[in-house]
């Protein structure tokens, strides 16, 4: 397997008309290459809770549940917590819940689904305990698991997979393996069993969500002393954004379809290291960036965004429990 460090080959790429910066001056020397376009911040709309049509996602049984994309059909994955342990799950159009367990592992994360209903995440085996330990990827396809990891990776998390296969998400390769944000972290991109590797220039850490159809891959990053920033990846032109107003801004996870709109979620402050409270969910459409807050969460976090522009994601309610959610818009 190749495997290509894009560091000093990635080039700059005009900003796209969807995107966003505050003023020229948030911009950093390493980002001169960028042009920038401004944008006020007065763009910036709530969605009314009766204006939109949201779904509340428990898998019967658990004690969490965090659903974190959805496919063209509807279909649902995610991760969910019960009797102590983690699984992932499909969840399907008409609402019924399968379970996902990697053969022999104790812990297991779905983390996208494509159009034909080939699904990624990451699993841990049982003899592998504690949350920031050893950690691999897998696909699963017409009902097998395959292993995947990048070269030297000890802790992958697949984020995201389109339609032809290609596969994204970030790794690590020492342990231990600090929490998203601890500055471990490598983007990859699998193409056709073929790795490469994927770092912002002059960033600490490099996070690469989901990727469309298009080949357009959307993520997040951190430069050292600096906040949490976005990117959009497209056959090796990166472009780097803020959004309105500077929000704190999550590095964590997120999604893009085939339009180009962007979910994730920003905080009330920084950091934006997790949807707790004070989190907002968030969509960004032709450059219209619009708050998602489930009603009466106290934390709401966009994660995934299917062609037709339904949105699943992750809120904790008043009482603190993380629950999954699929907007349909």
């Amino acid at each position: 397997m190749n495997h290509r460090i894009i560091r000093s080959s990635l080039k700059l790429g005009p900003l796209c008309a969807i995107v966003f910066a505050v003023a020229l001056g948030a911009w950093s020397d390493a980002a001169q290459s960028t042009r920038v376009a401004e944008q006020d911040s007065s763009t910036r709309q709530i969605v009314p809770p009766e204006a939109i049509a949201f779904t509340s996602i428990d898998v019967p049984g658990a004690t969490s549940t965090t659903a974190v994309d959805v496919n063209s059909s509807g279909d649902v994955v995610g991760r969910f917590v019960g009797a102590g342990q983690t699984h992932g799950f499909l969840r399907n159009a008409n609402g019924d819940f399968i379970t996902l367990d990697y053969p022999g592992a104790s812990f297991t994360v779905a983390s996208a689904i494509n159009s034909d209903g080939d699904i990624v995440g990451w699993y841990a085996l049982a003899a592998v305990p504690g949350p920031l330990t050893e950690r691999h990827g897998y696909v699963l396809r017409n009902g097998e698991f395959t292993a995947i990891d990048p070269p030297g990776s000890q802790f992958t998390n697949p984020l995201g997979i389109n339609p032809r296969g290609d596969i994204t998400g970030r790794f690590c390769t020492a342990l231990p393996c600090g929490r998203v944000g601890s500055g471990n972290y490598h983007g990859f991109l699998s193409e056709k069993g073929e790795f490469t590797t994927i770092d912002v220039p002059d960033s600490r850490e490099t996070n690469v969500w989901k990727i469309n159809p298009e080949g357009e891959a959307v993520g997040g990053f951190r430069l050292d002393g600096g906040p949490n920033r976005l990117f959009t990846l497209r056959h090796g032109d990166l472009t780097i954004f803020d959004l309105p107003g500077a929000l704190p801004v999550s590095e964590d996870d997120g999604g893009i379809n085939p339009k180009g709109d962007i979910v994730s979620f920003y905080c009330d402050a920084s950091p934006c290291d997790g949807v707790g409270a004070g989190a907002h969910g968030f969509l960004l459409d032709r450059g219209h960036l619009t708050t998602i807050d489930f009603p009466g969460a106290v934390g709401t976090g966009a994660l995934g965004i299917n062609p037709r522009g339904d949105i699943a994601g992750v809120y904790v309610d008043a009482d603190g429990k993380t629950r999954g959610f699929l907007l349909k818009r």
